[in-house]
């Protein structure tokens, strides 16, 4: 079976989102990153870079959320468009999620609510970024349903990840109709209230052995 090491954070959701779309069992492994447990051993083995997710599929261990999701998309000829030019629309919204939204939205959180002492010009800088991200993909969605094509695909569950807890950088979807209005077809999937409720229940529960 599917391992997948992780907690209820952005990056550790896309990955159960997949897995639940895709029907595929997982058996999931609690990693609290507020107790600092990425960092111990036994992790640090599957991930040097003592991040969550990982996952761990007869032996072979993927990191980085992103290439979880390529993984699981190319293993089951699902949610990822075999035509190229589709193809390479997906991977656009990835690498813009990975290079753009997530280290805003990130950085946002930590100079917000993280940092040992203010820093208002951190704080300003990756807050207003993460607002104009924002904006684009709200435009973005005004004339398509979905981010990269016209079907639900790992694109999307990329970007819901961090919309998902869009409250850690103190950002609303508010004034924007086009991505509210994405987000909440993407969130009343039955798939998609699964994995929340599997990665929410990792904030109580015992240490993975792993």
């Amino acid at each position: 079976m599917i391992e997948v090491h992780a907690f209820a954070t952005p990056n550790s959701v896309k990955v159960s989102i997949a897995l639940e779309e895709l029907g595929l069992a997982y058996d999931l492994k609690a990693v609290n990153v507020r107790k600092g447990e990425q960092k111990e051993a036994a992790f640090v083995a599957l991930n040097p870079n003592g991040k969550v997710p990982v996952l761990v599929d007869d032996g072979l261990i993927v990191t980085e959320s992103a290439a979880i999701l390529v993984y699981l998309a190319e293993k089951t000829g699902r949610l990822l468009p075999s035509d190229a030019a589709a193809r390479i629309r997906v991977f656009q919204q990835l690498f813009f999620h990975a290079s753009a939204l997530s280290p805003a939205f990130g950085n946002a959180g930590f100079f917000k609510r993280s940092s040992p002492e203010p820093q208002p010009i951190a704080e300003a800088r990756f807050t207003s970024e993460a607002e104009r991200i924002l904006r684009l993909l709200d435009t973005k969605l005004a004339d398509q349903a979905f981010m990269a094509v016209d079907a639900f695909t790992i694109a999307d569950i990329a970007h819901f990840g961090w919309l998902w807890r869009r409250q850690f950088p103190g950002l609303t979807l508010d004034e924007r109709p086009n991505l509210s209005r994405w987000y909440e077809e993407v969130a009343a999937r039955p798939a998609v209230q699964r994995a929340i409720a599997r990665v929410e229940a990792l904030v109580e529960a015992p240490a993975s052995a792993a």
